[in-house]
C-alpha cells in the first residue's frame, strides 16, 4: 500500500476578528507568552503569537502584515508578540522548538494547543494567516499527530449506512493495550461545512452515504481509507505495513530523513 502525506497544514507541528486583543496582564511567574496560550486556551480562542528577536526593518515590515491581517480573523483571537531573547521567554521557546528559528516567526495555535500555522516573515501572508485558522475536526487531528499519536478519523452522521460497523475495528483497536494510549479517535461528520478542507486532504467524499474510516499516523502519513466496516485486524495490518515501508532503506518518501 502506498502511504501519502495527508494534512499540509502541519507546517509547523515538530519545531496567529473585529480588532485582535492583545495579551495586557502577565502572571509574574509566567513568560507573556505562556500566559497569552492558558488565556487563550480558557476562553476556548484562537492565538496568534508573533516571534521576534530584533526590532529591525524586517520585524517592523512583518508585523505590519501580521497586524492588519489579524483583524480580520473571525471570531476575534487573541494575539501576543514574544521577544525570544527575553529569558522569561524559555518555556514557550523550547515548548514549540523555535530557540533556533529565524525570526520573525509566527505560530497560530487553535485553542487545544495545536499549532495550525507557522510561517517565517519571507512566508508570511495575510491570506495564510487567515488559512491558518483550523475547523474544529481539523485542530483534533492535529493535536494528536503533533503529539505522536495515531489518529482514526471517523466520517458518519445519522444519514450515513454502517455507522456501527465502522466503529467496532476502530473501538477494538482503540481498546488495545498496545495501542491505547497512543490512539485518538476524532469524529467528523461528512457534511459539515467547516470540515471541507479536512476533507479535501484525505480525499474524502462529503456527499459519503456511507461511513467512512480515514487512519493516520504521524506527521500526517495516511495508513488507510475503508468505506464501510472495519476490522482491528486489518488496520493493525494496514499499520504494519505503513511501518515497514518507513523502514530505513524501504525508499518511501512517507518518513523524513535520519536527522545527520
Amino acid at each position: 500500500m502506498k502511504t501519502t502525506a495527508a494534512i499540509g497544514l502541519i507546517t509547523a507541528a515538530l519545531a496567529f476578528s473585529g480588532a485582535a486583543a492583545d495579551i495586557a496582564q502577565t502572571p509574574a511567574s509566567l513568560g507573556k507568552g505562556t500566559a497569552a496560550m492558558q488565556q487563550a486556551a480558557g476562553a476556548n480562542n484562537y492565538l496568534f503569537a508573533f516571534f521576534y528577536e530584533k526590532d529591525d526593518e524586517k520585524t517592523q515590515a512583518a508585523r505590519k502584515i501580521f497586524d492588519a491581517a489579524v483583524q480580520k480573523v473571525s471570531p476575534t483571537p487573541l494575539t501576543v508578540a514574544v521577544d525570544r531573547s527575553t529569558p522569561g521567554e524559555k518555556d514557550i521557546v523550547q515548548k514549540f522548538g523555535v530557540d533556533r528559528a529565524p525570526m520573525p516567526l509566527v505560530l497560530a495555535l487553535a485553542p487545544n494547543g495545536a499549532v495550525t500555522g507557522g510561517f517565517t516573515a519571507a512566508d508570511l501572508t495575510e491570506q495564510r494567516l487567515l488559512d491558518a485558522v483550523a475547523s474544529p475536526g481539523m485542530q483534533l487531528c492535529l493535536k494528536a499527530l503533533q503529539e505522536r499519536k495515531l489518529v482514526f478519523i471517523c466520517l458518519q452522521n445519522g444519514s450515513t449506512k454502517d455507522n456501527d460497523a465502522a466503529m467496532k475495528g476502530v473501538n477494538e483497536f482503540k481498546a488495545d493495550a498496545q495501542f491505547a494510549a497512543a490512539t485518538e479517535i476524532v469524529k467528523v461528520d461528512p457534511s459539515d461545512a467547516k470540515e471541507i478542507r479536512l476533507l479535501a486532504q484525505i480525499k474524502a467524499d462529503p456527499q459519503t452515504k456511507t461511513a467512512t474510516t480515514a487512519f493516520l499516523a504521524p506527521p500526517g502519513v495516511l495508513v488507510a481509507k475503508i468505506d464501510g466496516p472495519t476490522s482491528k485486524d486489518v488496520l493493525a495490518a494496514s499499520l504494519q505495513k505503513a511501518l515497514a515501508s518507513c523502514a530505513p532503506g524501504a525508499g518511501s518518501s512517507c518518513c523524513p530523513p535520519p536527522k545527520k
